[in-house]
């Protein structure tokens, strides 16, 4: 087609697709989204911009080869079926970065990864590597005065050797109690008296 006869024919087009606040425009967009389901005022006001760019893109390559409407549906399609794969991406890439620490683990639900999460600094062998110069003694007194019975039961085992699952095996109690035990006895609160 030549371009004098595709430069008349863009007014006619432009005038029939924004008529009426765009309102056939909008129909078109509106067809290709009734396909998919959760989707915003917000986000159909994102897809109405979008058609903008694309009815430029389509009124600067249509060729007459097919008919105009067909050749923007099609674009329009390909366009928004693009957008909607890439916010589904955008959406699935932020939900693997954020798992909180609360979520359960295993089929108690009582624990959780917060619990199991191991951590680089040992409050245990610290206190030991100070307190081997002997300067730390009314420091883990303070320390174990403010500590529960289980709990300085647990300190007292964890430094004779034995391991978590033989000290709850020792002393009766769940994964998730002695996990929130340690979890005490490494807080800031507590520990922050032995430095």
């Amino acid at each position: 087609m030549k371009n004098g006869t595709l430069a008349a024919l863009q007014p006619d087009m432009l005038a029939e697709y924004y008529a009426d606040n765009a309102g056939k425009l909008h129909r078109t967009v509106d067809r290709i989204l009734s396909k998919f389901g959760g989707l915003s005022n917000k986000d159909k006001d994102d897809f109405y911009s979008l058609a903008n760019e694309v009815f430029t893109d389509v009124i600067k390559r249509y060729d007459n080869e097919q008919s105009f409407d067909g050749f923007l549906y099609s674009c329009l399609s390909n366009k928004i079926m693009s957008e909607i794969t890439r916010r589904n991406r955008e959406k699935r890439k932020a939900d693997r970065m954020c798992i909180s620490l609360d979520t359960p683990v295993g089929d108690d639900d009582s624990l959780t990864i917060g619990n199991i999460i191991a951590d680089d600094f040992d409050t245990f062998e610290e206190v030991s590597r100070r307190q081997g110069n002997g300067q730390y003694h009314d420091k883990v007194s303070r320390y174990i005065a403010r500590l529960s019975n289980q709990q300085v039961n647990i300190l007292n085992l964890l430094i004779d050797g034995y391991k978590p699952d033989e000290i709850q095996k020792i002393l009766g109690i769940s994964k998730k109690k002695y996990a929130d035990d340690l979890q005490i006895m490494r807080s800031y609160e507590n520990i922050r008296i032995l430095f």
